[in-house]
């Protein structure tokens, strides 16, 4: 043993010992588990809040309008649901900057360039969605035979509601309008809109192109694509437009619908507003309605909602085929699957 070591640690400072009385509280250590907890919570709960929060936001921002009326002779209510879903050319609440970057010009009053049916069946039958052209010509009460556009123009939702009950014999139950501002915005909300295009379309009236190929379609594009008839790519004129018109729906359902969007509160929170300003729908309807519309509708894409045209007799589309639309819309009322000899894409 040193012995010069030994001395250099007895002659060192010694430090004081200092009881546990003396020392004061000792602050406690934090558990993992206390730390855990409030985090699950967070996770828990603020999704719900969200959530919430959001459907108030649409339930309070959406445009109403009075019930459809009833009148003699309104198709009693049968199978499944049916909803009145229009696009409508109104510019209503557009600045010139905005209209001129749509490229709708600048036309007064309200028309429609989209009419559809969308049938929600009580069964496994598969959901359908049904184009009626805007040029169809039925009778429109007060107006005697005409272009079912026209019921829009001159009676709003309520006239052209009703001409659609009376021309198709099945009962609107909901009822849901965008213009072109609000469906653009949808677009624009989810990110765009990809869509594989097998030709170029030059629309020759607006002078508008969209190139040949896959692309995501922004709001003003997409507005182009789904109004466009005058283009050699759309041979059918307005049976190619509805066509197009079904194909985006069901491309724009699928990306609202997507894990990307959901789970983003961003991208949810924009769809959601974007939406809420865009809708008009009846006073009775809500968010939950349009829920399962959307959901119902998020299937387009893949083959999961039966897409057609109201069969007509011309490539004009003024005129229906009365034995083909009645059967038709009789599978609709009974909730029967739609007979392939009438899907027409």
């Amino acid at each position: 043993m040193n012995t010069n070591q030994t001395r250099r640690d007895w002659n060192a400072r010694q430090r004081p010992v200092i009881s546990p009385a003396r020392r004061g509280p000792v602050a406690p250590r934090r558990s993992r588990k206390g730390l855990i907890i409030p985090l699950l919570v967070a996770v828990l709960v603020l999704p719900v809040v969200f959530a919430g929060w959001l459907w108030f936001h649409v339930d309070s921002s959406v445009r109403r309008i009075d019930a459809f009326p009833d009148y003699p002779g309104r198709p009693e209510a049968t199978a499944g649901t049916n909803w009145l879903v229009v696009g409508s050319d109104s510019r209503e609440g557009l600045d010139p900057e905005t209209a001129a970057g749509l490229h709708v010009g600048d036309a007064d009053g309200q028309r429609t360039d989209t009419i559809l049916i969308a049938h929600l069946p009580d069964n496994s039958t598969t959901p359908t969605l049904i184009s009626l052209p805007r040029d169809s010509r039925v009778p429109v009460p007060g107006r005697g035979r005409t272009m079912i556009n026209e019921a829009f123009a001159v009676g709003g939702p309520p006239l052209l509601a009703q001409t659609v009950e009376q021309a198709t014999g099945l009962r609107i139950d909901h009822y849901a309008e965008v213009g072109f501002g609000g469906f653009a915005g949808l677009v624009d909300a989810v990110g765009g809109v990809e869509m594989c295009l097998d030709q170029e379309m030059h629309d020759v009236k607006t002078g508008q192109t969209l190139q040949a190929g896959c692309q995501t379609l922004d709001g003003p594009d997409a507005l182009t694509f789904v109004r466009m008839r005058y283009s050699d790519a759309t041979p059918r004129s307005d049976l190619d437009r509805v066509a197009n018109q079904r194909k985006f729906i069901g491309a724009l359902a699928a990306e609202a619908s997507s894990i990307t969007t959901l789970i983003n509160p961003f991208r949810a929170y924009a769809l959601a507003d974007q939406g809420a300003s865009a809708l008009t729908m009846l006073d009775s309807d809500g968010p939950g309605d349009l829920l399962s519309l959307g959901w119902a509708m998020r299937g387009m894409s893949s083959g999961g909602v039966v897409t057609t045209t109201v069969p007509v007799t011309d490539s004009k589309a003024h005129q229906w085929d009365k034995e083909k639309a009645l059967r038709l819309f009789k599978a609709m009322e009974t909730d029967d699957p739609v007979p392939q000899d009438l899907i027409v894409n």
